[in-house]
């Protein structure tokens, strides 16, 4: 196809916007698929995702549209929202040259618009903005559009107005982008054939199966290609696009976006950001492109297997999941009580709780995992200074000379009638009010405005369900985006956690020093409600520095062992009951309890209502 038919672009907004639903009508619009097979929120195909209602993975899809009489490819990527998954809408836009900023009536911009629409400017894609829910009655059509214009100087009339639940609008919409989304240019580079891997997937029959964008030349069945940053070669079994599942083609063309398959079935020789070429333009051309920037990871935590000798099952789960998740972190370490197991770092809280997720379903693993931590900064008194990332590795209180934790930036975007509300919060997260000021002409039907507010605090308190609260004392109309800032000087301790009298290193956490005994007593009283009840009773104890700061003990779960007795002596009875006792008392003796990862995640849920 002629790269003038041809349109790359992805859909970009704040989470719960309304891009899958949109995704959706264009799928329905084009007849990409049978009405009868279409299914809401189609391309979200992950159980998690439609469990969650949040795209988390990147979607590519071909789709074909007719206009004035001629047939255009238009290659849509839909990218998730939330932004723990923003390194999954960098990827998208690097393989597009257009965006539709998507933008719901009913909520106007939010933080992750504001972050989304400037990472597209930087790209230097072209943006359509499109104000969603038209439909509603409580939409604010007139005051989201100059929101709009306040924020990226679009004319009033070049934003669109649609309902992607409704249709309203969206052959409109598409037409624009036809119009205004500018066909892909070859790169001049003088190759045969030069794409970009912008994501992948892997398949245990066919191997690394590679998503890519063709910028110049062609590739078939058969071809030799070769992969330039991991020095690798290989040859093409086979090319296709998505329709939106896989649909082999007999060639891939510049400007294009669709698959390869090259037999390669190692796991992680192709990354994302790879550059391909054919075989024979190995030596003539001497460029890649500039790739990605490596994610760095700000939240982290240990996984290891239960039993210990499934560690080979979680091993290839993990190699798995970071090929579609190219933003995780990890690697092999072995710890004395637990045995081999697996270091990992993650873009968020919500990141780390869908890593456990898919670990515990798609791979029906037991886990044993430690509480999510950040990273700190420890200047020790013989004058060094390291990193810490794992509790466990905090040198003892007497040799730290002072321990620096990270802090946030973070822009929060809300009504005015929720601001009193909004700084109430703020004490808890120990946050620092930097400025407000009123988002452009954001002028909302109660006669109220929206702010922009400006605050600072420390990162580990931010991950202790700051999300939820805002939630809460907004009803849902606030949000927010953040970035790390600086390093500020903190006085933490290491809470330690002792079931049955011993310390459990996936319990460990660093709090502060003020309100660690506070903290201590809800653990083990959450601990308390959630722990798997034994045939003895578990005593639960935190612990800072070996001194027991609460405690609490978890019932013995009852067994009648007299049951099946009908009268007769008593003795029977009491020689039952004793033999019991003391089964129970070397049962004790012998036990070692773990934490199994179904009580972190819900230790997790219920932190975040601490």
């Amino acid at each position: 196809m002629k790269l003038s038919f041809i349109r790359n672009f992805t859909i970009i907004s704040h989470i719960d916007h309304g891009k899958s639903t949109l995704a959706d009508r264009f799928l329905e619009v084009c007849k990409a698929l049978p009405k009868d097979k279409l299914f809401p929120q189609y391309l979200d195909q992950m159980a998690l995702e439609r469990e969650h209602g949040v795209t988390i993975k990147m979607h590519p899809v071909s789709l074909f549209y007719e206009k004035d009489g001629k047939e255009y490819l238009l290659n849509l990527i839909d990218t998730p929202g939330h932004v723990d998954f923003s390194y999954e809408v960098s990827r998208a836009m690097k393989a597009v040259e257009g965006a539709i900023l998507l933008v719901d009536a009913t909520k106007g911009i939010q933080a992750q618009t504001v972050s989304n629409f400037e990472r597209a400017k930087k790209e230097g894609l072209v943006i359509l903005p499109a104000v969603n829910k038209i439909d509603l009655p409580q939409a604010q059509i007139e005051k989201t559009k100059k929101e709009l214009q306040k924020l990226g100087g679009f004319s009033f009339e070049e934003i669109l107005e649609i309902s992607a639940k409704e249709g309203k609008g969206i052959d409109n919409l598409l037409s624009n982008i036809i119009s205004k989304i500018p066909p892909p240019q070859k790169t001049k580079k003088g190759a045969l054939f030069l794409a970009l891997v912008f994501d992948l997937s892997f398949d245990e029959y066919k191997g690394n199966i590679l998503f890519l964008r063709i910028f110049e030349g062609e590739v078939k069945k058969g071809d030799r290609v070769y992969f330039k940053n991991a020095n690798l070669e290989g040859e093409v079994k086979e090319v296709g696009i998505f329709k939106p599942h896989f649909e082999e083609k007999e060639k891939l063309s510049s400007g294009q976006i669709g698959y390869i398959i090259v037999g390669i079935k190692k796991l992680g020789k192709i990354k994302v950001g790879e550059t391909v070429m054919k075989l024979e333009d190995k030596e003539k051309i001497d460029f890649v492109f500039p790739g990605y920037r490596e994610p760095k990871p700000v939240v982290f935590s240990s996984v290891f297997p239960h039993p210990p000798s499934t560690f080979d099952q979680l091993k290839k789960a993990i190699n798995k999941l970071s090929l579609v998740d190219p933003a995780l972190f990890f690697k092999e370490q072995r710890k004395k009580y637990l045995g081999a197991g697996f270091f990992c770092g993650f873009l968020g809280i919500f990141h780390f709780e869908i890593f456990l997720e898919r670990l515990k379903k798609d791979f029906n693993l037991s886990l044993i995992v430690a509480w999510p931590n950040v990273s700190f900064k420890v200047k020790t008194k013989r004058g060094e200074e390291v990193e810490i990332t794992e509790p466990e590795d905090f040198p003892p209180p007497e040799l730290i000379e002072e321990i620096k934790e990270p802090w946030v930036r973070v822009e929060v975007i809300l009504p005015q009638k929720y601001f009193s509300n909004f700084l109430a919060i703020l004490p808890f997260f120990k946050a620092e009010f930097k400025t407000s000021e009123v988002l452009g002409n954001s002028f909302l039907e109660d006669g109220g405005v929206k702010l922009k507010a400006i605050i600072s605090m420390p990162f580990r308190k931010m991950i202790k369900g700051f999300y939820e609260r805002l939630q809460n004392i907004s009803q849902g109309f606030a949000s927010f985006d953040f970035e790390i800032e600086e390093w500020k000087k903190a006085d933490l301790v290491k809470l330690e956690i002792a079931i049955l009298g011993e310390k459990q290193p996936s319990l460990s956490k660093i709090v502060d020093r003020e309100e660690a005994q506070k903290e201590g007593k809800k653990l083990v009283k959450i601990l308390k409600e959630i722990f798997p009840p034994q045939l003895f009773p578990v005593p639960l104890q935190a612990m800072i520095g070996g001194k027991v700061i609460a405690r609490e003990t978890i019932k013995a779960r009852r067994r009648d062992v007299t049951a099946p007795l009908y009268g007769g002596d008593v003795t029977r009875k009491m020689k039952l009951l004793e033999k019991q006792k003391e089964g129970k008392k070397k049962l004790k003796e012998r036990a070692k309890l773990k934490v199994p990862a179904e009580v972190m995640i819900e230790l997790l849920k219920r932190e975040k209502s601490f």
